[in-house]
């Protein structure tokens, strides 16, 4: 998927030659209204079934009512994951160029050069019509440039949707196999049952050793550098002789 996306970045430089100065760009309509335009068009299921489908987690913010409305569609059109999975590919095609990356942040490009290198782009990928016109209505919205924090939200409903918690763990070095294992058991121990503990590492040399740990909104932070400055804090309070 990644490498067919990569392969329609020579698209954009036709796109640009043939439409960059010939189109003024679309005005943005109401988010509430998008949303519901998004929820509305994408369902592919019977009348009965949307009114059984509801997001699993609150959202809110732009980012989050676009989330929302897309995993509304995706659910109703039981496609949640390939939606998932092609947006992921788009946000890495992003990150790794930066001809992408620029197109999807440029508000100068006209709508309609957004609107047909998207199209050309889902073309080639083969993306799901799902994944393509949410991308369409983005571009034609100028959206584009939230692309990542709109798929990270997506993931956040995916995720609960599936009764999987997110954890993270930072530490200094990748933790060998066992600790990891022992961590996320302990994590699913916490948790309970009915969720399952879906465990990222991240490497940050700047926390000295120990972990950092965050799942859901709690943070656990055993860090040598905290400890550092929480020793560095009581150290340099005064004392106070009379409670001797």
């Amino acid at each position: 998927m990644a490498a067919r996306i990569r392969s329609t970045y020579p698209l954009f430089h036709r796109v640009f030659r043939s439409d960059f100065s010939f189109h003024t760009p679309r005005s943005t309509i109401h988010q509430t209204l998008l949303c519901s335009k998004l929820s509305k068009n994408y369902s592919t299921a019977s009348p009965e079934k949307d009114e059984k489908v509801k997001v699993p987690l609150a959202l809110f913010g732009g980012s989050g009512n676009y989330a929302s409305a897309l995993y509304l569609a995706a659910v109703k059109g039981n496609a949640l994951d390939k939606v998932e999975c092609e947006l992921l590919d788009l946000v890495k095609a992003s990150k790794n160029s930066q001809l992408f990356s620029q197109f999807t942040k440029d508000l100068s490009v006209p709508a309609e050069t957004r609107v047909k290198a998207i199209n050309e782009i889902c073309g080639e990928a083969k993306f799901s019509d799902l994944t393509k016109n949410f991308l369409v209505i983005l571009a034609e919205n100028g959206r584009l440039r939230h692309i990542e924090s709109i798929a990270k939200r997506f993931v956040e409903l995916t995720m609960a949707h599936k009764g999987e918690v997110k954890a993270i763990v930072t530490s200094v070095i990748p933790l060998p196999p066992q600790e990891e294992k022992e961590l996320k058991e302990t994590l699913q121990e916490i948790i309970g049952q009915g969720k399952q503990v879906k465990l990222e590492q991240k490497i940050d040399p700047s926390i000295l050793g120990g972990l950092v740990v965050e799942y859901g909104q709690k943070v656990f932070d055993m860090s040598i550098k905290t400890r550092a400055r929480q020793m560095e804090k009581f150290l340099r309070e005064p004392i106070n002789f009379g409670s001797i």
